[in-house]
């Protein structure tokens, strides 16, 4: 295999890298933004050789959808460790530190993805992930902070896709005014969005609304 070799779609994937997957005994990490992404890749590591130790990182937006939540806490209950970060980082697999794959676009109808196997690339890719893993929130601490905000979020989404004050949502959501406001905030920072009309884009490019 070349040093970097973009193949299309999962099951090209397999086929080309998948002895790279067996292979891994030590270090399975993974980045993910979106919950399908890795999916099929997900299951062909679990019908592996399972690695002493497997951790996902996954964006804090994300995670404000039920399924995310649910696919980290059942992932943490096979024995992973997931954390939950803001930075917005590039969807990941690394392999025992010398392999890494990398999620690209769309653009033949199938996932295109980066294998790379030069060392150097390799360990550059994985002070990255590194850095960003140190950086994140472990589940728990996670599920701490979201547990008042998650089961809010569809309701304030709606109220400001439907362009309602905050007086006529807080109230219609049961909140005062100021915890309105904090939510509104706070679901603002999990989406990564510096405004109210960017909260609402984003939503909608996670399918929230």
């Amino acid at each position: 295999m070349d040093v970097i070799e973009v193949v299309h779609g999962e099951r090209e994937l397999f086929e080309r890298a998948g002895h790279l997957f067996a292979a891994t005994t030590q270090d399975f990490a993974c980045a993910a933004n979106s919950l399908y992404t890795w999916f099929a890749t997900s299951q062909y590591a679990e019908s592996a050789t399972r690695p002493k130790r497997v951790r996902k990182l996954l964006r804090l937006s994300s995670m404000l959808d039920p399924s995310w939540a649910q696919h980290a806490h059942v992932m943490a209950e096979h024995g992973a460790e997931v954390k939950v970060g803001t930075d917005d980082l590039n969807e990941t697999i690394l392999l025992d530190g010398r392999v890494a794959i990398m999620a690209g676009d769309l653009s033949r109808g199938l996932r295109a993805f980066s294998v790379v196997t030069e060392p150097q690339l390799v360990q550059g890719i994985a002070a990255l992930f590194e850095v960003a893993w140190r950086s994140a929130s472990d589940l728990a601490v996670h599920d701490a902070q979201m547990a008042e905000l998650r089961p809010l979020t569809p309701q304030i989404l709606t109220a400001l896709n439907e362009g309602h004050t905050d007086e006529v949502a807080a109230r219609t959501l049961g909140l005062s005014l100021r915890t309105y406001r904090r939510r509104v905030a706070e679901l603002m920072t999990a989406l990564g969005a510096s405004s109210r009309f960017q909260a609402g884009a984003r939503a909608r490019d996670l399918n929230l609304v």
